[in-house]
């Protein structure tokens, strides 16, 4: 039995139709911002991980107060170079600006949704 034109087509737009849908959310997700800010403290954890997708991911200890219990903000860095500059300030206070993006559908982008773009010490 042989499908004729008609029904390949059909079958090649159900196959395909989900994975653009998919490619679209992505590429959405991940270009529009839902917030951006800044977060300063001191940067506790910083490391390269995935199996597939490398991303940096990062823990920030934001102390309000001394002698309160810090506030722990989980971040996300994509771009190597903005990753040598959170390496470098390790140990001492930074402000670290990011970019919020809701619903990025996998976890090969990063394992959070705040993305840090830039970072500076504060003195």
């Amino acid at each position: 039995m042989t499908l004729s034109r008609k029904a390949k087509l059909i079958i090649a737009g159900v196959v395909a139709l989900p994975i653009l849908l998919f490619v679209f959310f992505t590429w959405s997700s991940l270009s529009f911002t839902f917030s951006s800010g800044t977060r300063a403290g001191y940067v506790q954890k910083f490391s390269k991980m995935g199996w597939l997708c490398k991303t940096w991911e990062g823990e920030l200890s934001m102390v309000a107060v001394p002698g309160s219990t810090p506030e722990k903000f989980y971040f996300t860095v994509r771009n190597d170079s903005v990753a040598g500059l959170v390496n470098n300030t390790l140990g001492k206070r930074v402000a670290l600006h990011y970019r919020q993006h809701k619903g990025v559908p996998t976890s090969c982008f990063g394992l959070t949704e705040y993305y840090v773009d830039s970072v500076r010490t504060v003195e």
